[in-house]
């Protein structure tokens, strides 16, 4: 039988909390809903008022995966929905997590979260830009790390502040918080910092996505500021073999290039030594316009 759980008076149905999603660890699907109950408060205020797109890998990350945008068959009527404007559909709608009903409704459909770099209320306009530097093997992440400071000094160097999170997977995301911009200008912006990297440093960073560019450098993707993209929102799960989270990191972490997996027993501790150190684009208390 599944068993029924109230949230904040809101009726679940949690299903195969026993199963095993992460198959290097043993990590249960009800593990995952205990990461996600543990770390709302973090999580939440970046799911705030944003349309979330899913990756759902229900069987595990060896199982399907598929990407949906929109809501998901059953979506309970409670959870928020939002307007998102797409040219094949004036219609559309998407998910807003806003509360932890929803957010536990979610988790239990085992998904990645991803979110735009705008807001529900005002799309295509961005208060924050996203920088997913992607390393081509034999380059790791500690090259990216190398590329994160170069951006963080020519960020800096414009009156932008920059912060860094892994990706969950194999490099890092650098994120800045802005005054609202129009994508368009934010991903003009972002494009153009990466071509002076590329320039500046033409042995270790990459602006082209090409394939055969990549091997030994570091991919600098700029096109997730595109008011059409998403981008791995900060502390979700990511589907890996081990469940790696998309994890906020201090700048020294980052210099000295230290262990920069964090798995999912590890955020709680770090959320109690640090708090949130992505604050600053939620409270936008450091956000600065674009030059």
């Amino acid at each position: 039988m599944t068993p029924i759980t109230e949230v904040e008076g809101r009726r679940l149905a949690l299903s195969n909390l026993e199963k095993v999603i992460h198959p290097a660890t043993g990590t249960t699907k009800g593990e995952i809903l205990h990461y996600y109950a543990i770390t709302a408060g973090a999580i939440l205020a970046h799911l705030h008022n944003r349309p979330v797109s899913f990756l759902r890998y229900p069987d595990g990350p060896d199982g399907q995966l598929f990407f949906t945008k929109n809501p998901p068959p059953g979506t309970p009527a409670w959870v928020r929905t939002a307007p998102v404007p797409r040219s094949e559909d004036k219609k559309a709608r998407q998910v807003v997590i806003q509360d932890l009903a929803s957010l536990m409704w979610a988790a239990n459909l085992v998904v990645e979260f991803h979110t735009p770099q705008w807001q529900a209320d005002e799309p295509g306009v961005a208060d924050r830009m996203v920088f997913d530097l992607d390393p081509g093997a034999p380059a790791t992440v500690a090259e990216c790390c190398a590329v994160a400071l170069w951006l963080r000094e020519r960020l800096a160097a414009d009156g932008l502040h920059a912060y860094a999170k892994t990706s969950g997977s194999k490099g890092l995301h650098v994120l800045v918080p802005l005054e609202p911009t129009p994508s368009e200008k934010v991903s003009a912006y972002a494009k153009s910092l990466a071509v002076e990297g590329e320039a500046a440093l033409p042995g270790l960073i990459l602006h082209r996505m090409t394939r055969s560019l990549r091997p030994g450098k570091v991919f600098v993707d700029h096109s997730q500021n595109s008011a059409k993209k998403t981008t791995a929102t900060p502390y979700t799960l990511r589907a890996r073999a081990e469940p790696t989270v998309s994890a906020p990191v201090t700048w020294e972490e980052v210099g000295t290039q230290q262990n920069l997996v964090f798995r999912i027993g590890d955020i709680a501790p770090r959320l109690a030594r640090y708090g949130d150190l992505l604050g600053p684009l939620i409270n936008l208390n450091r956000a600065r316009p674009l030059p």
